[in-house]
């Protein structure tokens, strides 16, 4: 586990000495963590590891509902997609991000950066993944997919 998780981080700074942007990862230490939240910087990537009996889950919601910038959420999980909605966030697929990076990190098929954002913002809406019963104009985009398109163009 701590294998992948340095894995993880390593990628996240190599997509940091790219682009610029302020990085937070949250890891879960509800069953095995410390009794204090421990946070650390490595590589300009800010890592949190949640104390014990905390779910990583509360820690990323007190944070977005603490600063309310518009944060890119990325996280599978509805309940935290639902709370990054609800505080003008903006939740982005594991998956999706997953490609962005590996793709900027060098560990992906190039593409520039207009093509991935609008390809994997229409992947999103074509899977369903944040479909719904729409009203009004069918040729236009709904806010939510707009904010989507957005956060997607950024990273």
């Amino acid at each position: 586990m701590e294998k992948a998780r340095d894995g993880f981080v390593d990628l996240l700074m190599d997509y940091k000495k790219i682009k610029t942007h302020d990085i937070t990862v949250v890891f879960d230490g509800y069953k095995n963590g410390a009794g204090t939240e421990h946070v650390a910087v490595r590589g300009g990537v800010k890592i949190i590891y949640s104390r014990l009996g905390e779910r990583a889950d509360d820690v990323i919601k007190r944070i977005i509902s603490k600063d309310r910038k518009e944060w890119i959420v990325v996280s599978n999980d509805r309940d935290i997609v639902n709370h990054a909605w609800s505080v003008n966030s903006i939740p982005i697929s594991s998956e999706r991000f997953f490609e962005i990076v590996s793709m900027n990190a060098g560990q992906g098929v190039e593409q520039t950066k207009e093509e991935t954002a609008d390809e994997l913002s229409y992947k999103d809406f074509e899977e369903g993944e944040y479909s719904h019963a729409s009203k009004g104009n069918p040729y236009q985009l709904s806010k939510k997919e707009k904010a989507i398109r957005r956060a997607l163009s950024k990273l």
